[in-house]
């Protein structure tokens, strides 16, 4: 990669952005702590007040995910066309309706319908913010010779502050009822909406519609680029074992201690170790490893910590949770290579469909977690060693898929830069 710029600490980094990255590096940390109010707790509502098997309970995950990460393209195509304001607002407004119906529902349709919403809620507001930190993180690379992962490091670690503020909050209303943590979810998405509806630019500088009608072949130049599936296709991977967090790591903890109580700590584990181990892995791997090579090495990290945690299944350390300790230490770990190098490297291979690239990656993701939540879910409902060494198979399997070794970044990237050239600094 280049422009590895200055090692700032993350208050300097972030006081040399424009102002409209720091509204989506805050835009980010605020959707984690009303997502993260709610989602860990789902998998036990379901299994436990609700009595869905384990299999439903894998199929209604995968759905959330799917519906998603596997209409990011949908979000990613609306935010090329329209730009990033109406689609965020869009996706706040259907987010609230979402959890106050999952807080309200009690029938297995009813549980489905409120997590497509919910999904689909993110597949709009999530991709328009990610599109648009993408292109200012090529900008500010090239104005200022910063490596774009580090801004998208940034970002990965303010999701990650508000994934650690979201469960203690949900915890702390979890007494009351699952549907209380459900509205506390739904009221941050509340001020998120009116937030940006005060704040947030009514369209980019110069309409990313122009860049996306300028540049030639549409969806099917990026669909039929085998580097572009390909890295796709790694990328998969990583989120099905990302997903685990919410499927397999809960049925862990109720295994080793029979309760929940632990995993709100290994969450805020999984968190605080990203929130300060993220900006200095990106710093190292922005000066040391190609995209590739970053994302192999995280892959591969993951697939040890699947490894690790079933050789250690019948060990009683830290009172049984020595598994899931590991699991969620390398997984973390792992996410901090993959992540930023997998969004920093969409720019060079989608040629200018920047956000048709940011949701085709997320939404054919989001179709390979739809396929493995369910026979996963089933595995892990029957414990033993058999499911981890399943899991450590896919992300060792989606490092095989990697594109061929990349050459660096290129900083000013003509066609991202364009469509927001003039946006102040």
């Amino acid at each position: 990669m280049t422009g590895t710029g200055p090692a700032a600490p993350a208050a300097g980094l972030l006081r040399g952005l424009p102002p409209l990255p720091r509204l989506l590096i805050g835009t980010q940390f605020a959707f984690n702590i009303g997502f993260f109010a709610v989602l860990p707790f789902l998998t036990a509502h379901l299994g436990g007040t609700l009595a869905l098997a384990g299999w439903l309970v894998g199929l209604v995950l995968g759905l959330r995910t799917f519906s998603q990460q596997g209409l990011f393209v949908v979000g990613g195509t609306l935010t090329d066309r329209f730009g990033p304001r109406p689609v965020v607002l869009a996706g706040c407004a259907l987010r609230v309706a979402g959890f106050t119906w999952l807080g309200f529902a009690q029938d297995t349709w009813a549980v489905i319908g409120s997590v497509l919403l919910v999904g689909f809620a993110a597949a709009l507001f999530s991709p328009a913010v990610e599109t648009e930190t993408v292109r200012q993180a090529v900008l500010h690379e090239a104005a200022t010779g910063v490596a774009r992962t580090r801004v998208l490091a940034l970002f990965n670690a303010a999701g990650q502050a508000g994934a650690l503020l979201g469960p203690p909050l949900g915890a702390a209303l979890l007494p009351i009822g699952f549907r209380a943590a459900c509205l506390a979810g739904a009221g941050v998405f509340v001020v998120v909406f009116l937030g940006h509806l005060r704040l947030m630019p009514c369209t980019p500088a110069k309409s990313p519609a122009d860049t996306l009608a300028s540049a030639p072949g549409g969806a099917r130049a990026v669909l039929r680029n085998r580097r572009f599936l390909a890295l796709c296709a790694a990328y998969g991977g990583y989120l099905i074992v990302y997903n685990q967090l919410y499927l397999a790591l809960p049925q862990e903890v109720e295994r080793a201690t029979g309760g929940q109580a632990a995993l709100g700590w290994l969450f805020t584990l999984s968190s605080v170790l990203v929130i300060a181990g993220q900006l200095p892995v990106s710093r190292w791997a922005a000066r040391r490893l190609s995209p590739r090579t970053a994302m192999l090495l995280g892959l591969l990290l993951m697939a040890a910590g699947s490894l690790a945690a079933a050789a250690l299944l019948p060990v009683r350390a830290f009172g049984g949770l020595g598994p899931s300790l590991v699991f969620v230490v390398l997984l973390s770990v792992g996410q901090m290579l993959v992540v930023p190098a997998a969004r920093a490297w969409v720019p060079d291979l989608t040629d200018g469909h920047l956000g048709l690239g940011v949701g085709a990656l997320s939404s054919s993701a989001g179709l390979l977690v739809l396929v493995g939540s369910a026979p996963l879910g089933a595995l892990f409902g029957r414990g033993g060693v058999l499911p981890w060494l399943a899991l450590a198979a896919v992300p060792a399997a989606a490092a095989l898929c990697l594109p061929g070794r990349s050459g660096p970044m290129r900083p000013g990237f003509s066609k991202v830069g364009a469509s927001t050239a003039g946006n102040p600094r």
